[in-house]
């Protein structure tokens, strides 16, 4: 959000523009005859030399080394800059203290030492609120004004170029600027180049075990530029090992209690925090700080303790309440407090240092520590003590070794309560009596813990509760005195055989169940129907019968989100009667259907009713030995869908041991999110639906393939379909191809490489 402007002219073209834009206003400026008479009589030698170009510099900064790694992004800025061709306009971008003011300021230096010619400068700050206007005014309250000399705001005509820099991606948006360049943290081995640098050798050469400790310090930097150079700085004096070792203590503690962390690099960062625009988005944003370093948090459970800690309206429709959600992830990700990584956009994480300032800021800049207590992954056995419970409203004690938990701690601002990722086996009776506002419970990745404490009933507020992969057998009953729960994750339940008394839950939104293969559920199909307010079901499917009463049920087809129908060897087994079905319902039956694998499934010859499912992202087709094509032309007029894109919002399709299948389209597709195909033992398809242009994103694309000559034997739309494949296609090897590679290098007992040229 804050950043700077440079607004770079050359003199010589301003200093002609001002002498033409003079020429015009004043009329005394005219030659008079008397002085043309004079001009072409006499003879005049070298009266006065020319001029020298002029340099004219406003707030001149001064100018830093190039950062460690950014030499290569300098080259790119430059070039573009210089290229007449790129536009007026050009904006870097990234979180603070990432070195984007120093990149600038070479950039600078760069463009005034080529042969342009003289430069004018000048640097404006840019706030939150930024509008050109506002600009316009910065600039005419500056030393030079432009419109004065000649040269209008930037436009390609009159030469003038504006480089920016800003925290914010939106702002470059806003700027007029869509394709801006990212400047990044530092790689590893650059990030220690910069620190190593900054300690110094003889620090470093000190102690035999310095080094070693040094590399897990930068480590923590995580490849800030800014971290990197305060912390090396600091460090450059300490030249004992328990000077090393007490500063790796604390960054994994307290990373604020470090010299210059709270008074130079966390207040830079907390910059972007300030100018986040609404305290709710605030509040989303340090929550996140609550994960463990590294985390991938998924998007759609961050989005469901918002709900539950009341930061997004929870009275909301589903649909509504979960855009409002990838709005706010929107914002926190342009404004580079959060990221995404790769092409993997369901799930974001938080810069480590990023993440020490939001618990700086949780903590009321340390002056209450206890308020959020966040000790993930440090290797806990056993809950911290704690002085004053009252005071605690998050704990985050996940990732760590706890096996038992005991005690009574009487936590009544306590709303969050992270648990998950522990070695929990058992918890105390009295351990759940005093939290009444307790509203999210992780208990995930417990894979030891059996059964849970009779007075877990006790939580009246609690809205969330997470159980997977843990080892409890049915669903306790104690469970059934929670009126408020309204998500309920029961997902890699090895153990799991009933869900009997779900339908005493009466708040219940989202349930997952996928996959819980020993679930067996009896009357839990009755009780499942009854679930009036349920909005999100992610189940497995094993029989017909359950696909008839349940999946083709007004609910399911409402509610459920992902689905694996798996195993049914019967020949009756499929979706003959489903275009039947559809007829009478019309419409978008599966509007929130965004996950389907089918696999084993001997009775399916087509799955044309996947139509039906517009929001549909991931397919996965796997041993189904009779399906001969995805959709069927015949059916698909039959179910008289209007409206819809096939597979319009499609990610990835996965298609494996189909020996049958000649065709997923029989035209091609626009293929508008399509990021990935994988085909695997299909011998009978012969062609893809796609064209030169059915592929949105070119570059994001791949097609993975395993048979040598699978690629050659297909038919293509034409030959830059063709062209387009080949650029983007991925031979891979299956898990079969992998073990048998390791079995092989298991029995190698040398290798001899002959280097080629």
């Amino acid at each position: 959000m804050g950043g700077c402007i440079s607004i770079q002219v050359s003199c010589d073209q301003v200093l002609n523009r001002g002498a033409r834009g003079r020429s015009k206003r004043s009329p005394k400026a005219k030659r008079s005859p008397e002085v043309e008479n004079l001009k072409s009589s006499g003879v005049f030698g070298a009266v006065a030399l020319k001029k020298p170009a002029v340099r004219c510099v406003v707030e001149e900064r001064p100018l830093q080394a190039v950062i460690f790694g950014q030499g290569k992004m300098l080259e790119t800025a430059s070039n573009r800059l210089m290229d007449d061709e790129t536009g007026t306009m050009m904006g870097l971008y990234g979180m603070g203290g990432v070195g984007k003011t120093t990149l600038l300021t070479q950039i600078s230096k760069r463009f005034r030492e080529t042969a342009h010619g003289a430069q004018i400068i000048i640097w404006i700050v840019v706030s939150s609120d930024l509008r050109v206007e506002k600009i316009r005014d910065d600039i005419a309250e500056k030393k030079v004004d432009l419109t004065e000399i000649g040269v209008p705001f930037p436009t390609r005509e009159n030469g003038c170029k504006v480089v920016f820099t800003t925290r914010s991606r939106e702002v470059c948006g806003r700027m007029g600027v869509d394709d801006p360049m990212e400047v990044q943290c530092l790689t590893d081995n650059e990030a220690w180049d910069l620190f190593e640098k900054k300690v110094g050798t003889l620090t470093l050469k000190s102690h035999p075990g310095i080094p070693e400790q040094a590399r897990k310090v930068a480590g923590k930097c995580r490849g800030l530029p800014l971290a990197l150079n305060v912390i090396g700085e600091t460090m450059s004096s300490k030249r004992t090992i328990q000077e090393w070792r007490l500063a790796v203590q604390v960054l994994n503690s307290y990373a604020a209690d470090f010299a210059g962390m709270d008074d130079q690099i966390l207040p830079i960062l907390k910059y972007s925090y300030d100018n986040l625009k609404d305290d709710h988005i605030k509040s989303c944003f340090l929550y996140c700080s609550l994960f463990a370093e590294d985390c991938l948090i998924e998007k759609e459970k961050l989005i469901d303790h918002w709900i539950c800690e009341r930061f997004i309206n929870e009275n909301e429709d589903r649909e509504r309440t979960v855009n409002q959600g990838y709005d706010i992830i929107g914002t926190l990700v342009r404004s580079c407090l959060l990221l995404e990584e790769g092409s993997n956009k369901s799930k974001v994480k938080m810069h480590d240092v990023v993440r020490e300032m939001a618990l700086w800021i949780s903590s009321d800049l340390g002056d209450n520590r206890e308020k959020c207590i966040v000790r993930a992954g440090v290797g806990l056995c056993e809950v911290p003590k704690v002085e004053k419970w009252s005071a605690v409203e998050r704990m985050s004690l996940m990732n760590n070794k706890i096996e038992k938990i005991s005690g009574s701690p009487k936590c009544r601002k306590l709303t969050t309560l992270f648990l998950q990722k522990n070695r929990l086996a058992s918890i105390s009776c009295g351990f759940f009596m005093c939290m009444p506002k307790l509203v999210v419970l992780d208990l995930s990745q417990n894979s030891h813990l059996k059964q849970l404490p009779e007075e877990i009933s006790e939580l009246v507020s609690l809205k969330y509760l997470n159980l997977s992969t843990t080892e409890l057998s049915k669903l306790p009953v104690c469970l059934r005195k929670l009126k408020k729960l309204m998500h309920l994750y029961l997902e890699n339940m090895r153990c799991l055989r009933s869900i009997d008394g779900i339908s005493m839950l009466p708040s219940l939104r989202t349930l997952k169940l996928l996959p819980c293969r020993k679930l067996g559920f009896g009357e839990s199909w009755k009780e499942l129907l009854r679930l009036k307010h349920l909005e999100v079901l992610t189940i497995e499917i094993m029989s017909q019968l359950a696909l008839e009463t349940l999946f083709f049920s007004h609910m399911g087809m409402k509610c459920i989100q992902k689905v694996v129908i798996k195993d049914a060897l019967e020949e009756s087994f499929g979706f003959s009667n489903f275009p039947t079905i559809l007829r009478s319902l019309k419409g978008q039956c599966f509007p929130n259907l965004s996950s389907v694998d089918i696999v084993g499934c001997i009775g399916v010859k087509d799955l044309t009713w996947l139509l039906s499912a517009p929001n549909l992202m991931h397919l996965s087709l796997t041993n189904l030995l009779n399906l001969e094509e995805v959709v069927s032309k015949e059916k698909a007029d039959e179910m008289e869908v209007q409206g819809i894109v096939p597979f319009g919002k499609l990610e990835t399709l996965l298609m494996s041991d189909l020996p049958e299948v000649k065709s997923i389209y029989w035209t091609p597709l626009p293929f508008l999110c399509l990021r990935e195909i994988t085909i695997e033992l299909c011998p009978s398809l012969a062609k893809l639906p796609l064209d030169s242009k059915s592929v949105a994103e070119v570059e994001r694309f791949v097609i993975k393939y395993v048979a040598a000559n699978w690629m050659e034997r297909l038919t293509w739309e034409d030959e830059s379909t063709r062209l387009l494949a080949l650029k983007n296609c991925l031979r891979v090897r299956t898990k079969r191809d992998i073990d048998d590679l390791r079995n092989c290098l298991k029995k190698v007992t040398s290798i001899f490489l002959i280097p080629t040229t």
